[in-house]
């Protein structure tokens, strides 16, 4: 297996700029994951269509926070830009830790170890300086005050995505509750409030899960052997509710289905051989290709990756590389949206 054994081609007009509105009105292919290819074409508010009483759909309830911060250099006067990745100590970022966070930065040359900077926006001014420089290239940086990044910061998009949603909403689910990622979980951005509730009034469950999504979700895979890449870890917590509610639907032979990859990959971390769940919480690195026995999905509702990446390579784990690159050859022949605010899947 290589990383170029996942690649394929997508003209740049297919790369979604905005969100469908409205949110339900995006497109769905459903796809058979059992190498029967694609079965159907239609709507997202089709997805009733598509599922049984009995299902349980498994969300991901975690909530975009402001993560990208804009400053200039101590030295130069320069512009810089911040994009926190996650608290490198306790508390960071709930005004209890040290200040510390893990990052992204750019330009380099200007925020190189013992760099000072200031971050500005929404009327807040925040000193900090950088601490070390990390082999990834990531940054950590240490903030005099950081309780008040938020009101400073903006959510950060896709770097495909070339500007930001007039509504900033458009880039948190209609359920996202907990603060903590720097990306999306976009599966459930196609999901209303009406259309959750005329799923449960057909009898499909529904459960959440908590996966703070980090940057990984938007790199691609460097290597060229898949398993010489590294995943960062990535904070989850699963109530005592949310692991009833699989452990039921897997001992009752009912489907589990995932609204995304990041809950497919913290469902599958937290899964016993039987597909039953613990509550808990804790760091996941899991990455999973081709090979990868699923012990707790069923089902899975995602978008159209990018070319090369973690997630594409886990969509193909679940249901075959092949049958998979077919489906996305047929969605651009087809004018399928792809990405971030694209089309959705749905794999059972």
């Amino acid at each position: 297996m290589r990383t170029s054994d996942f690649d394929y081609y997508l003209p740049q007009e297919l790369i979604a700029q905005t969100p469908a509105a409205p949110r339900d009105s995006s497109r769905l292919m459903v796809v058979d994951r059992r190498g029967g290819g694609v079965s159907a074409h239609g709507v997202f508010r089709d997805l009733p269509a598509h599922l049984r009483a009995g299902d349980l759909l498994v969300f991901n309830d975690s909530r975009v926070f402001p993560a990208r911060l804009r400053g200039r250099s101590a030295a130069s006067g320069g512009k810089i830009e911040i994009l926190l990745l996650s608290p490198a100590s306790d508390g960071g970022g709930d005004g209890d830790g040290d200040g510390t966070w893990r990052a992204l930065a750019k330009p380099g040359r200007r925020m190189r170890e013992g760099a000072e900077f200031a971050i500005s926006g929404g009327g807040v001014r925040v000193r900090g300086a950088v601490l070390g420089v990390e082999e990834s290239g990531a940054r950590i940086v240490r903030f005099e005050d950081d309780s008040r990044l938020r009101e400073a910061g903006i959510a950060p998009l896709p770097p495909y995505i070339h500007r930001q949603p007039d509504d900033p909403e458009r880039y948190q689910t209609v359920y996202a509750k907990t603060e903590g990622s720097v990306a999306a979980p976009t599966a459930g951005l196609h999901f209303t409030r009406p259309l959750m509730d005329a799923l449960g009034e057909m009898g499909v469950e529904t459960a959440f899960v908590t996966l703070h999504v980090g940057w990984d979700s938007f790199n691609p895979v460097r290597t060229d052997n898949p398993a010489e890449h590294r995943m960062h870890s990535e904070y989850w917590e699963i109530s005592e509710s949310a692991a009833n509610a699989v452990s039921a639907a897997k001992a009752e032979g009912r489907r589990v289905i995932s609204v995304g990859t990041t809950a497919a990959r913290l469902l599958e971390n937290a899964a016993a051989c039987d597909g039953s769940v613990a509550a808990g919480s804790g760091w996941v690195d899991l990455f999973i290709t081709p090979g990868y026995r699923f012990r707790a999905m069923d089902g899975l509702i995602t978008n159209f990756h990018l070319p090369k990446s973690t997630l594409l390579m886990l969509v193909s784990a679940f249901a075959g590389r092949e049958n998979i690159l077919a489906a996305y050859r047929l969605a651009a022949e087809k004018r399928y949206r792809f990405y971030s605010f694209g089309d959705a899947m749905l794999i059972a």
